[in-house]
């Protein structure tokens, strides 16, 4: 019987998740090492930005099924949602997950589950986390330790969190039930039951074949533009084909998964794993490649400014976590004579790592505009007459989702005719 759950850290998983086991009647106890997160949670508030999870959180805080805290207390299930990044040297970096579990480790009592739900490297459950519970005198055998990794698109969390199938897998089958089990509690899709390194490596390559296959799409861009070709009408028309969907290509891959996921795999098998790191450098070059264009459309002028529309690595929300789009804004800092205007209207001024201004300002006296996220408020700019405080009304679209009207007068270069770009 599961009367209380711990859940460890409170962000873009750990949160909604601690939601939805309270919405079930389950007392929750949410962990996070920031007292200002916490305090704002136990006033019914949220840190983040997801739909319907205000809402949500409000009721169960009100209710009392959801508490905050800064430190964990005993229940009968806890469950691990801290970040997992990379170092420099693009290792797995699991120091949250290993603080998470040495904080709960003294909690935990024999016939206790434990899961991870951070995204972590193949064996990470068996050889790293299982020996900090052996140390306090927890074997395998005396709690349910596994891993269920988490597999929701940001924007659709609360959704997803239920209706998604379910990977569980534990470190001993009857770890694997138990956590099977909790998770049937809040789940209507399937729950899929394996080991536990089955179930690291399966979150490993969902993510890594989007890479992949973004990868291929991007390296379709920079072919294209060298041979003078369309890339989106090849993409198109080789979709037609019944057995081919080729993915779209951007200003590079970011976010806590899709950038950071195959590295984990590559740490652990690097000779085996060539496409996967040949994948990663390529995504990773396409900041630099938005760059080039970038200063080939504004060459010809002296001191050029640029506004940079969106921050966020994907359309509609707020997290900008490993984003392509702050690469692009390093870079273009590093060149003295332009001057950069960034603005994000789902990005609040004080979260971001510089100055937002209003999309007014941004774009007044510019010279070129660059959408780096798909946020529907960029969608129909063309059209828009928000364009006409630009010194020089062109527009570098690289998420593809502007469309060019007959009535405007403003030049739309994207991804498909860059080879066609003439210098300001």
């Amino acid at each position: 019987m599961i009367n209380k759950i711990c859940i460890v850290g409170l962000g873009y998983i750990g949160l909604p998740t601690s939601a939805i086991f309270a919405a079930s009647g389950i007392n929750v106890i949410g962990v996070d090492i920031s007292e200002k997160i916490v305090n704002k949670i136990n006033m019914g508030e949220i840190h983040i930005e997801e739909p319907g999870l205000p809402e949500l959180v409000k009721r169960v805080v009100a209710e009392g099924k959801l508490k905050a805290s800064t430190l964990p207390e005993q229940s009968d299930a806890y469950i691990i949602a801290v970040p997992t990044p990379i170092h420099e040297d693009y290792r797995a970096n699991v120091d949250y997950v290993v603080s998470a579990c040495e904080k709960i480790a003294p909690l935990v009592q024999a016939g206790d589950i434990v899961i991870v739900e951070s995204t972590i490297p193949p064996r990470t459950i068996s050889d790293v986390v299982a020996p900090i519970f052996n140390e306090v005198g927890l074997s395998e055998n005396d709690i349910f330790l596994a891993h269920c990794p988490e597999r929701v698109l940001p924007g659709r969390i609360l959704t997803e969190l239920i209706e998604n199938t379910r990977i569980v897998g534990g470190l001993t089958p009857e770890a694997t039930k138990k956590a099977a089990d909790l998770y049937r509690l809040v789940v209507t899709g399937d729950v899929i039951e394996t080991d536990s390194t089955t179930a690291e490596m399966t979150k490993l390559m969902e993510n890594t074949f989007r890479d992949v296959n973004i990868a291929l799409a991007n390296e379709l861009v920079k072919i294209s533009k060298h041979l003078g070709i369309n890339a989106h009408d090849v993409i198109q028309f080789a979709n037609k084909h019944p057995r081919v969907n080729l993915h779209l290509p951007g200003p590079g891959v970011g976010g806590h998964c899709l950038a950071v996921d195959p590295y984990f795999i590559i740490e652990k098998a690097p000779e085996q794993a060539k496409l996967i790191q040949t994948s990663r450098d390529i995504n990773n070059s396409m900041p630099s490649f938005v760059v080039q264009n970038i200063k080939e459309i504004i060459s010809n002028i002296a001191n050029p400014k640029v506004a940079i529309l969106g921050v966020t690595y994907k359309g509609n929300i707020d997290d900008y976590r490993e984003s392509p789009a702050l690469d692009v804004i390093n870079i273009l800092e590093g060149e003295k004579n332009i001057t950069l205007a960034i603005h994000d209207p789902h990005v609040l001024n004080e979260k971001a790592p510089f100055d937002l201004l209003s999309l007014e300002e941004a774009l007044d006296g510019a010279d070129l505009a660059v959408i780096l996220s798909d946020h529907h408020e960029f969608k129909e700019i063309v059209s828009s007459n928000v364009l006409a405080t630009m010194n020089n009304n062109v527009l570098f679209d690289t998420k593809g989702i502007c469309t060019q009207t007959d009535e405007s007068n403003t030049v739309l270069y994207n991804f498909n005719n860059i080879y066609t770009i003439k210098p300001i």
